[in-house]
C-alpha cells in the first residue's frame, strides 16, 4: 500500500469505508456485460451483441457445410467463408470486450473522484 492509500484510508470515516468496500467487490463477467448493455452506448452494444450472435449461427452453418461438402471447390469456398466468419466474430468480440474494459475503467475513475471529493469535504 502506498503512502497516498494510507492517508486516504485515514481520512475516511466508517460510513465511507463501508461504501467503498461495497464498491470494491469484483464485478463478474455477466454483471460487466449488463453494465455494457445499459451504459451510454447501450444501443450500440446491443446491436453488436446481436451481430455476434448472428455471426456465431452463420459460423456453425458454414462449418457444417464445410464438413459435408461434396466437391473440392465447395470445400474451398466453405473453408474461406468459415475463416472470414471467424475473423469477423473475433473483431466483434474484441470491440465488445474493449467496451467492457472501458466501462470498468470509468467505474474506477468515478470511485477515485468520489474518494477525492470526500477528502476535500473534510478539509
Amino acid at each position: 500500500m502506498t503512502e497516498f492509500d494510507t492517508r486516504l484510508r485515514a481520512a475516511l470515516d466508517a460510513d465511507d469505508e463501508a461504501f467503498l468496500r461495497e464498491l470494491d467487490s469484483e464485478r463478474g463477467l455477466f454483471a460487466q456485460i449488463g453494465d455494457t448493455l445499459t451504459g451510454p452506448l447501450g444501443g450500440w452494444a446491443k446491436l453488436i451483441f446481436a451481430v455476434a450472435l448472428a455471426l456465431g449461427i452463420a459460423l456453425f452453418v458454414a462449418i457444417w457445410q464445410m464438413l459435408t461438402a461434396d466437391t473440392d471447390r465447395q470445400l474451398f469456398i466453405w473453408v474461406a467463408v468459415t475463416l472470414g466468419l471467424l475473423m469477423a466474430q473475433g473483431f466483434v468480440k474484441q470491440w465488445f470486450f474493449e467496451r467492457m474494459n472501458l466501462m470498468t475503467i470509468l467505474r474506477e475513475l468515478k470511485r477515485v473522484e468520489l474518494r477525492i471529493a470526500r477528502i476535500e469535504e473534510r478539509a
